[in-house]
């Protein structure tokens, strides 16, 4: 497996990303591989960028820009395996528009090569578990990036779920959950997202990691911490010692 960084929460923290190469040896120094996707603007930026991630001995898994075809483009051009669905959507959007959208960028993803990966996410379109498996029934062509913590506060099945798609399973974000108002229909004002072992949600990590080891999982895991409160890279190494004693 490869360990690394969702970076989000990273810049939630500090205001943005300043500097990454500052931010690849900072995270390289804890003992993480990389961070999953290289952000750039257009195709140089993208080579320039991925070739800073080499320069400082860490990698990523695939590549955003301001359009959908680059994100295919730029990452089958720099060898890596997967894209996301990166279609912002809302509870309200249409399922059958989301599926068939979704069949048509697989298709396109499959003939360079790479996958194309749905998140599941709180308020989003595939939020439950049985959103979840009905998107992936609809959508055989699909992959999956798991994130346990989006599923869990969802009410899901975390290791059955990793079980019935370990051979679509292509990368996981770990997060814990914390639940700040059980009753609040607002999930961002029910819950956040924290460090490992710090949540009050009953999240299993052991067994999620048993499951993982299970099923011969053996690709990419991520922290993924929305919300930092406290220094954020004190708080993804104690997240990634958490995260390597359930995998290793």
């Amino acid at each position: 497996m490869k360990f690394g960084v969702a970076d989000y929460g990273m810049n939630v923290w500090y205001g943005g990303c300043y500097d990454i190469e500052k931010r690849l040896l900072d995270l390289k120094a804890l003992g993480f591989d990389g961070i999953e996707r290289v952000e750039a603007i257009d195709a140089a930026d993208a080579l320039n960028r991925a070739s800073l991630y080499r320069k400082c001995g860490m990698d990523f898994a695939t590549c955003r820009g301001p359009k959908v075809e680059y994100n295919i483009k730029w990452t089958a051009g720099l060898g890596k395996e997967y894209i996301w669905l990166d279609k912002p959507t809302t509870r309200e959007t249409d399922f059958d528009v989301y599926c068939r959208q979704a069949n048509e960028l697989a298709e396109v993803c499959k003939s360079f090569g790479l996958k194309c990966l749905l998140h599941n996410h709180m308020g989003q379109r595939i939020e439950t578990q049985e959103e979840l498996d009905t998107f992936m029934a609809r959508c055989p062509g699909m992959y999956l990036l798991l994130d346990v913590g989006h599923l869990h506060a969802a009410g899901g099945d975390i290791t059955g779920t990793i079980s019935r798609y370990a051979d679509r399973l292509v990368a996981v974000h770990f997060k814990d959950v914390f639940f700040k108002d059980k009753e609040n229909p607002d999930w961002k004002q029910r819950l956040r997202f924290t460090e490992l072992g710090s949540g009050n949600s009953g999240m299993d990590f052991p067994a999620i990691g048993a499951a993982l080891k299970k099923c011969g999982f053996d690709g990419w895991v991520f922290i993924e911490q929305d919300t930092h409160n406290a220094d954020a890279l004190a708080e993804l190494k104690h997240s990634l010692e958490i995260m390597k004693q359930i995998l290793k």
